[in-house]
Order: structure tokens, then sequence, then C-alpha cells
């Protein structure tokens, strides 16, 4: 059972194994060289013909035999751990590159929770395929190859029955694979299937138990983690079944090995020490085998993780020949965009609108219309659109990604923080970045002061989940992060959405600040926030229904106006009655959907 494209993949590996094979049939001639020496010690002793240099032999063979058994266990150790190691080392590496390659919209072909499995438990069980199955396939057969030649010298007879069995393991091994390939292929199936699960759910769980739906959902994954459950204990009855039939294969052969040397020793064929030494090495004939067959599953798992491993590695990579914007030029115009995520549903119908050079635009429209579809193609997050992206004249999906990223930051409500400190999270986007840059971003989102106070500035920890700040604070620090970056075109994609007051304030008062030197995009759920827009968009259902300034769509009295005098209304009933900043929030949600 060989994966040759894992082979050719890992070549550097293969030299370990060799050498891994080389140290283990060393230390079979050891134990033949001791066996030897003691099967002929025995005989001189029967015979009465003893003597003091048959016990200096003993000894100092027994010795050697000790000593490079020794070395040479700890090197078949050292053999598999470089294997493993380079294993490990070389698949997530090709792992991680596919994945860069890929790009940011590699989710959109592969669930994370698949890579993180694969990543990890999958190229583990590669590490002892390589480690132990595979050097331990190659010795087996070389083991009863030598033992055959030494042996047959001794009886022949003895020695090619013992060798006519032996393939007896091989053919069970084989009479499993065909069922054991199917059961694995499905364990790794319902595995990643649970892992998925579990990590949504756990992503989710403040969420569920909100909704009060944990119960629901705790039910659901109990069917799951049952499947998985099943699943493994029909892998382990495979195994244990496989395992129970080659011991009785192994230990038969070497039985029958036995019964004929001592048949021949009766009958005088062979001597004390021939019949010694054929009871004591007719094991080794199967127990290279039978360890052979202890990896069999591992061996099966391994494969059955190289096909989830190969499904990443084979994933479809942009084109080589991405070109770059010209410099200077960040005008954005789409015409005839198209989007959906499945054939069953269109998410934008040929829109067409434009983001001039260092233009403050805002998009607007009710939930679901299509807002963040449109920042998610602009930053290369979704793929496969339909129609023309241009940004600088060049297209979007020929702009290489890493050109992209430099040229557009988007800043949207759920900006991912790391937990660490303030300084790292900053250095992420600018690593050069000195003290005096971060606390200039800080400060224009109005967070120096509170590092600084409260805080331990720019060493402030930040818990999992950023549960040591509030929301506003998170994402005025992310705002801070995204002023570092400093590219020409911002996309601000309701990053005001469910935050304090205050904050929406400060983090609009950047927004129309970086306005005024660079191309800023603005989704926004509040309305009030695109006033001063240069022109606004206004999407139902997939389709610019309206374009135009906001005093212009005021005037229009289309469904901006109506949206916008809605929401205003609302505002001033909740500023009247002293409404809280949540329920403030609460408000302009119900406003705009």
């Amino acid at each position: 059972m060989i994966e040759k494209r894992l082979l050719s993949m890992l070549r550097q590996s293969k030299k370990y194994v060799y050498l891994n094979v080389l140290f283990q049939w060393i230390t079979l001639l050891c134990s033949i060289g001791l066996i030897f020496t003691i099967g002929h010690f025995l005989q001189a002793a029967v015979e009465g013909t003893l003597e003091r240099s048959h016990y200096i032999l003993l000894l100092i063979v027994a010795l050697l035999s000790i000593g490079i058994r020794f070395a040479t266990n700890w090197l078949v150790v050292r053999a598999s751990f470089l294997a493993a190691r380079d294993v490990k080392k070389t698949l997530r590496g090709k792992i991680y590159k596919k994945l860069l390659n890929v790009g940011a919209s590699y989710n959109q072909k592969v669930a994370t929770s698949e890579v993180v499995q694969v990543s990890m438990e999958g190229v583990d069980q590669l590490e002892t395929y390589f480690g132990k199955y595979y050097p331990q396939l190659f010795y087996s057969l070389l083991a009863p190859i030598t033992l055959f030649i030494v042996l047959s010298f001794i009886s022949f007879k003895a020695a090619i029955i013992l060798l006519i069995c032996v393939p007896l393991i091989p053919v069970t091994i084989a009479g499993t694979m065909t069922f054991a390939k199917r059961l694995l292929s499905k364990y790794w199936g319902i595995y990643t299937n649970l892992g998925d699960n579990f990590l949504e759910n756990l992503q989710g769980l403040t969420t569920l138990k909100i909704y009060k739906s944990d119960d629901h959902i705790n039910d659901e994954m109990n069917v799951h983690a049952e499947n998985f459950r099943v699943i493994t204990m029909k892998t382990l009855t495979m195994q244990l079944t496989s395992l129970t039939l080659m011991d009785l294969i192994a230990f038969g052969g070497a039985a029958i090995g036995i019964i004929i040397a001592g048949l021949e020793l009766q009958s005088g064929a062979i001597s004390i020490a021939g019949c010694f030494i054929i009871t004591l090495l007719a094991a080794d004939f199967f127990i290279p085998l039978r360890i052979l067959g202890s990896y069999f599953h591992v061996a099966m798992n391994g494969i059955a993780a190289s096909k989830k491993i190969f499904k990443i590695l084979d994933l479809e990579e942009k084109s080589n020949r991405m070109l770059s914007i010209p410099e200077g030029r960040t005008d954005i115009v789409c015409k005839d965009l198209e989007f959906s995520y499945d054939e069953n549903k269109v998410i934008l119908h040929k829109v067409k609108f434009s983001f001039p050079k260092g233009s403050f635009t805002s998009i607007v429209g009710e939930s679901g219309c299509g807002k963040s579809t449109i920042a998610s193609v602009l930053t290369g997050l979704n793929t496969g659109y339909k129609g023309s992206v241009k940004i600088g004249g060049v297209e979007l999906s020929q702009i290489d990604e890493s050109v992209l990223m430099n040229t557009i930051t988007l800043v949207g409500a759920g900006s991912y923080l790391f937990r660490g400190t303030v300084r790292e999270n900053l250095l992420l986007v600018k690593s050069d970045a000195t003290d005096i840059e971060m606390w200039n971003a800080l400060e224009k989102v109005n967070l120096k002061d509170f590092l600084k106070n409260e805080g331990q500035g720019l060493d402030t920890m930040l818990n999992e989940n950023m549960s040591n700040i509030s929301g506003g604070q998170r994402q005025r620090l992310a705002l801070a992060r995204a002023l570092l970056h400093d590219t020409p075109i911002y996309i601000f994609d309701e990053a005001t959405s469910n935050i304090d007051v205050e904050s929406e304030n400060d983090i609009m008062a950047v927004v129309r600040e970086l306005a005024r030197t660079k191309t800023v995009i603005l989704i926004s759920h509040r309305l009030a926030n695109v006033v001063p827009s240069d022109n606004i968009y206004v999407l139902s259902e997939g389709r610019i229904e309206e374009a135009g300034t906001h005093s212009q769509l005021l005037a229009n009295g289309g469904k901006y106006a109506r949206l916008y005098n809605a929401q205003r209304e609302l505002e001033e009933y909740a500023i009247k009655e002293g409404v809280n900043d949540e329920k403030k929030q609460f408000v302009y949600n119900v406003a705009i959907v």
C-alpha cells in the first residue's frame, strides 16, 4: 500500500526511511549472530566439549550484539523522527503556501475547520505512515529473505515452509484493504463534518444562549458525535479483527517451523544447535509482517487523510500573470457586475457604479440588498464575479492579491483583533511602525487617553475575543490599525454597527477626515452618516435604484428620501424620550430594514 504521489512529494524523507530499514536489518543480523553463538554453545555443552574459548566468544558476541543493537535501535528511532519531522514540515508548508496562493477567498472552496483538522491530525497520521509503516514495509520484505538464506544452510525444508507461510499475512492485509478504504474515507468525512459543526457552534455559542437554541444545537451535536462514535468503533473492530487474524497466522507459522525443526532433529537431519536456531528465529519470519499489520490501520488512515490533503493542494490558484495597478490610479469602475453565492440565488444584477479617485461614496439599502457583497468583491474576498470590475483600469481578477491588499483596506463590523498586546495588533499591518506613529493613530480614534490612563499603553493586553474592552473600543482599535496600513482606498462596511454613539461619532470623524485625501467607500446602516458623501448609491434587491448626492436624492422623493425621513423621525423620537445608546442602535436598524 504505497501512495506514489506522497512519495514523489516527500522525496527528502525517503533517505531516512532507507536508513531506518538499514538499521533494523543490522539489528536483525546482530540477533542472528547472537543466536548462532548461543546455539553452538549449547551444542558444545551437550557434547561435553565446552572450553574456555566458548565462554569468551559468547561473552564477546553478546556484548557486541547488545551494544550494536542499542545503537541501531536509537538510530531507528532517530531516523523515524527525522522522517516524521520532514513530513510535517513539508506538508504543512505546502498547505500553507497553497492557501496563500489561492488567496483570501480560499474559504469559498474549502472549510477552515477542514483545513485545520487536515493540517493537524491528518498530517500527524502521515507522520506515522512515513516514520513507521513505510520503513516497516521494506523491512518486512527484507527480513524473511535474510532469514531464509541463513536458515536454508541449516534446514532448507524448514526454511522454505516458513517462507511460504509468510505471504499469508500480506494476503490478510489485502483482504481487509478494500473494506478499510471505504470505511476510513467515511470516517474522515464524518470527522471533518463534526469538527466543522463544533467550531461553528462554539463561535456562535453566545448567540445560541441568547436565543435559547443551545439545547436544540446540543441535540444536533450529539447526533454528529454518535455518528462519529459508531464509525470509530467500526474502524477499531476492523483493526482488531485483522490483528487477530495476523496473530493466528504469525504464531501458527512459527509453530509449524518449530515442529519441523523438532522432526528434523529427531531424524538426525539437523543438530541441537540447528534446532535451537530455527526455533528462536522462526518467529522472526513473521514478527516484521505482524508489526507491519499493526501499522496497517494507521497507514490506511494516513492514505485517507492524504486524499483530503490533496483536495486542498489541488485547489485552483489564480493565474501567475497577475498585474499591478498603475501608480496613482485608484479609480474603481464596475460595469454589469453580477455575483451569486449559488446558481439559484443571484445577489447582484448587472450593477454599474464608479468610485473616482479621492471621492467619498456611500452605499445604502435594506438589509440583504448586496451592500456587503460589493465590499467583498472589491477586496477579492468573493471571486467568480461576472461583468467587469476595474481598479486603475486593470481588471480586478488580474490584479495580484498582494497589490490589491496594499491598495484597499476593509474595515468591517467584525474586524478581527488578535489576543495579545495593542502594540502586537498594530504592528501586524506595519512591522516597522514607531511608537509615535502608533500613538498618532490611536489618538485619531480617541483611544490614546484610555490606554495611557486605564491600561498599560501600547503594552495593554487584549483578551480572547477582546472581552476586556468594549465593542466601541474594539472597533476604534481596528480603525487605528487600518490607518497604519495607509492604503489609497478604504472601505467601511457597517464599521459603526452595534457600537455606542460616542464611538460611532469618533469613527465617522476619522472617515470624513480620510475622505479628504483617500478614496473612501462607506456602507452604513445609519443614513445620517452618509450625508456628506460626494455620491450615494441606493441598492434594492441587488440593483441600483437611485444614485446622487444627499440633497439630490431627497429632492427626488424616492426610496432614499423615505428611508432617511423615517430614520430621522425615529431618531428624534428616541432623543425626545431619552432612549439609551443601545436602544438607539436598535432604532437605526429598524429604520433601515
